[in-house]
Parts: C-alpha cells; structure tokens; sequence
C-alpha cells in the first residue's frame, strides 16, 4: 500500500524537483553573468585609470627632458599672455613653440594635481609641433597648445563620455574639428574629464572621479564640459573645444569664470564627437569653443570657419565668418530679462544683469524689456519630453555595464522607472508640487512615432512664435541670465532643472555665449538668505543649497542671436565685455 503511493507521488515529486532545479540553475547562472560583468566592469575602470596615470607620468617625463635639454622660459611670461597675443608672438618668432608647448603641459600637470581634470595625454603633440613648424603656411593658431573634451574624437584615444559603455573603443581617426584646427597650427594636448554620460552638470564619473573648481574647491566646475572649465581657469590652457547639447559648455564657464561659445547647429562640425543618444535632435548638440576673454572665442570661429571645415564635412553651410559684422560700430538694439518667470535665478546673477543693462544703455545701446513666450512649455513639453522621447530607455541601458556614480545616482534611478511609475509620481506630486511634477510628466517621452511627429512639429511652431516675439520689438540681440554662481559639489545631480537658463536655446538652435561680468557680493549672500524663488518648492531650496558659500566667485550674463548670428552674438559678448572691464578699471 505504501509503496503503491509512493510510486503515484514520484513523478509529481520529480517534477517539482526538476523546476526548481531549473529556476535555481536560471538564478545562478544570472548572478553568475552579474558577477562576470560588475567584475569586467571594474577591470575595464583600473585599465583606464592605469592608462591615464602612465599619460600622466610620460607628461612629466616630457617636460623633464625638455627643461634638461633648453633652459626654461619664465612661465608666467607665456601663461599670462592671451590667446591673440600667444599667436602673434609663436608666428613672429618671438616665443619658442617648444617653450609654450612644454609650459603649458607643466601648468596643466599642477592643475591637474589641484582639481583632477584631466583624462588623456597626447603624447603625438611633440610630433605633431615640429610638422607644424615646417609648414609654410602659418595658420591662425600657429602652434597654440589646445586642449579637448574627452567627447572630441581623436585618433587612436577613447572618447568615453564617462561611462564604461566607450571604454576600448579608440577614435578610427580625428574629429573633423580636430582636423581643421591641426591645419591652422593648432597643437592639441590633453583631453578633459566630464560627467558620467554628460547628463549632468556636475563633473564626476566612475572612471576618473570629480574633478573640483580652481577657484574654489568645495565647489564644482560645471558641466558637461567641465574639466575643460577647470583646466582653462586653472590656466592649464589657453584654448578648448567643448561641446553644448544642454548648456555643457556655457554652465561649467559660469561655474569656472571664463568665456563660451555654442554656435547655431551644424555651423561647426561635430562628425566624430561621442554621445550616449545617437540620434537625439531635440536640443541641437554643438561643439564651440572656451577660453578666457572673447577675441578667443572669436579666433576660434575665424581659424574654423574654412573651406577645410566645409570639405571636411559637406553638412556644414558654407558660411565663412562676417568680420564686417562682428566690427561693426553700429548701436545695437538689445532685449533684455533677468529673471524667466520659472526659475528666479539668484540674487548676484539678476544684478548682474541689470549692472550690465545699465552698462550698456550708458555706451549708447538701446536697452528693451523682453518676455520669453511659455518657458516652462518650452523647458518641459518641448525640450525634456523630445530630450527623452523614449522615456529616457536607450540613454539608461549605457549604465547597465556601468558603476553609477553618486552624484548621478538620483538621476539614473529615475530614468529607469517604468513610464506608469512616472505617470503616478507626477499625479500624485501635482497638488503639492505641480512645477516638479510638470518635469516628472515630461520624462515620459512621447509615446509613439505619431507623438514625436506632433513635437517636432510643436518646436518649430514655437521657435516661429519666439522669433516672432523678438521680431516685433525689432531687436538685434537678447542679454539674460545665466545658472551660477558655482555650485558645491553633489548638488546639481539634485537640480536637473537648473539646464533651464541654457536648454532653452539649444531648443530654439539659436548661438548663445557667456562672459564673466562680476563677482558674488556679501549683500548678494545675505539676500540669498531669504531667496524663496516662484513656488518655494523643494527645488528652490535646493538652489540655495546649490549657491551658497560662493562670495568671490565669478558671475556670468548670457548673450544670444537669432540663428546663423554667431557674429552678432560675439559681437554682443564683446561689447559686454568692454563695458565690464572699462567700469572694473574705475
């Protein structure tokens, strides 16, 4: 009888036996693979920090060798000199291209020690200075040491992004940018840190860590384009190449103190430039240029401008730089707002705009108030939803291989919620916080091919009302604010909304650059005390939290053009420039 019913239960029993035998097989060999990728992740992390430490050593091998065989120049003499002034005296014969390549790498080898921004060496940059010294014809950058965003592609070096996604994948060749600028002479060094994935405007990765501001370094350089800001006001480098796709170049200027530039898309190339969203062409991705005044920026775009340029990359217009334009005496109408009506920006950075206003109407330009239609429309609907159409799944799968670092924590695990998870947080946040939850809707993306018919169509219909706006007020250029000052470190993964001062244009694709105009004050921090912005919601307070502490540390004002205006929004810069330093002298 016994036997009997075991006999009846042993199929039953086995086959309970062989499914859990199964599921468990499923789970071990799952953490196995887990296992086999966190391991190879961290092998791949170690392989990149041992290659940029020996980058790193070969820099200070140089710079050995060098000063043992010529005696050294006096340094400050060079790093002192600007970016017009350095070429002018490498073409004459004046300075040693090798005195200033090899000064350079021993500055930027001391910042580096300081606020580690550095990624890469370019060792070929010794070759590259003496095929450049043999050409006959000098170009406008004549031996200029030059340094790049870890993005900009380069021959035989990895463009990493800061994710472990791009690790081993080494550029096939040079990025077009790279190209023209070695046709004008132009001597690239170091490649520069950056945040995990450049979503951030902080600048710290898994990689090779944070890299802190020079003026301050409880603070952070910004970003994405932040180890060129650090770098460049470290006085590391005295020109970089950054890209912009939400204001990566113009934040980490603000953050450090120097002078950016985003062209209008597609005016300069970006073939060969990494992202982690191929494709993306909601808020228009550009490279541009950072340096410490604006003739930098300006030789920038002249030494770019070319039929290199234009050949090189046939997608580029034609459209070589108007001189006429930029020099040009006449006064200029200019529309002006220091605050948007969305983010109230803090206290320095509204004064720094209406000083500058009055800065100017006191040179004889004409000062109009001007309004911009429907931020938060064009911030959330436009440019976050487009920015991640596809409920930010294509940009999250990058950090599966990854170490996702700290600062970017809050971040990632948002994007990886389901789009209902997000749907129910916005509901529920509406009541209480219906400015957060508007920016939690938005990561929803657009549903469908139809939904990203009807946004591309959405953007053009309000870049024509914007324009429209601006036509009717007939100005010439647009001065508002900028995100700043500096924020301390971890704080802007806490605050991805402060892209707002800059994405707007990047949605819009007009050319917007930023200057230091002025410092934080004691009475700016002091007023900052009692900064409640438009809602006194979470993100409001965080902006304090953000800013504070920042007394010494530069202010910046934002300048922009309509499209293909690059000429007229430096031009703008210029004059912004020219009035700040002429009123600093009194």
């Amino acid at each position: 009888m016994i036997l009997e019913g075991l006999s009846h239960l042993l199929p039953e029993f086995l086959t309970d036996l062989l499914i859990a035998s199964a599921f468990f097989a499923c789970v071990a060999v799952f953490v196995t693979l887990r296992w086999m990728q966190q391991r190879g992740t961290k092998l791949a992390v170690e392989r990149a920090r041992m290659q940029r430490d020996r980058g790193l050593e070969n820099m200070e091998k140089a710079v050995q060798q060098h000063w043992k065989e010529h005696p050294p120049q006096e340094a400050e003499s060079i790093l002192s000199l600007s970016l017009s002034q350095l070429a002018e005296k490498l073409k004459n014969g004046s300075l040693s291209p090798e005195s200033v390549l090899y000064t350079y790498i021993e500055k930027a080898l001391q910042v580096q020690k300081e606020v580690n921004c550095l990624t890469d060496f370019l060792p070929d940059c010794e070759t590259l200075l003496q095929e450049v010294k043999k050409q006959k014809n000098k170009g406008l950058l004549y031996c200029v040491p030059i340094s790049l965003k870890d993005d900009v592609g380069y021959k035989g070096h990895d463009n990493h992004v800061g994710l472990v996604h791009f690790l081993g994948k080494p550029a096939p060749e040079d990025s077009v940018i790279v190209q023209v600028l070695k046709k004008q002479g132009a001597i690239p060094f170091v490649k520069t840190n950056l945040p995990q994935s450049m979503i951030n405007y902080d600048c710290s990765n898994s990689i090779f860590g944070q890299t802190l501001n020079p003026r301050n370094h409880k603070k952070t350089c910004g970003g994405s384009s932040g180890g060129e800001g650090a770098l460049i006001a470290g006085g590391g480098s005295v020109l970089g190449v950054g890209s912009d796709v939400l204001g990566s170049i113009r934040l980490p200027c603000s953050f450090c103190g120097i002078c950016g530039f985003k062209p209008t898309g597609y005016r300069l190339s970006t073939a060969g430039f990494e992202t982690p969203v191929q494709g993306m062409k909601t808020a228009v991705s550009m490279s541009g240029p950072m340096a410490r005044d604006v003739d930098s920026l300006v030789l920038f775009m002249k030494a770019t401008l070319n039929e290199d340029m234009f050949t090189l990359d046939p997608s580029v217009p034609p459209l070589p730089f108007k001189d006429e334009v930029y020099s040009s005496k006449k006064p200029l109408r200019i529309g002006y707002f220091d605050t948007d009506g969305y983010f109230m920006p803090p206290p320095s950075a509204r004064r720094a705009i209406q000083e500058t206003k009055a800065l100017l109407e006191a040179a004889g330009h004409e000062l109009i108030s001007f309004t911009p239609p429907r931020i938060e429309y064009a911030l959330n609907e436009l440019c976050i939803r487009g920015f991640f159409a596809d409920g930010a799944a294509t940009l999250s799968e990058k950090f599966d291989a990854d170490i996702v670092d700290p600062h970017l924590q809050q971040q990632v695990t948002f994007w990886k919620l389901p789009t209902l998870a997000k749907k129910i947080m916005a509901f529920f946040m509406k009541p209480l916080y219906p400015r957060i939850a508007h920016h939690v809707n938005a990561h929803c993306g657009v549903g469908s091919v139809k939904g990203y018919w009807k946004h591309r169509t959405a953007i053009k219909e309000y870049v024509n009302e914007f324009i429209k706006e601006w036509r009717k007020l007939n100005l010439d250029v647009l001065l508002c604010p900028m995100l700043g000052p500096a924020f301390n470190v971890g704080c802007p993964g806490k605050l991805f909304a402060g892209f707002c001062f800059t994405m707007l244009y990047n949605v819009l694709n007009f050319p917007a650059g930023v200057l230091p105009v002025t410092t934080v004050t004691p009475e700016d921090e002091e007023e900052l005390k009692n900064y409640k912005g438009y809602f006194d919601d979470p993100w409001d307070k965080e902006l304090i939290k953000g800013v504070e502490g920042g007394v010494g540390l530069p202010v910046v004002v934002q300048c922009v053009a309509l499209p293909w205006q690059e000429e007229l929004c430096l031009r703008l810069m210029k004059e912004v420039e020219t009035v700040s330093r002429r009123h600093d002298r009194k």
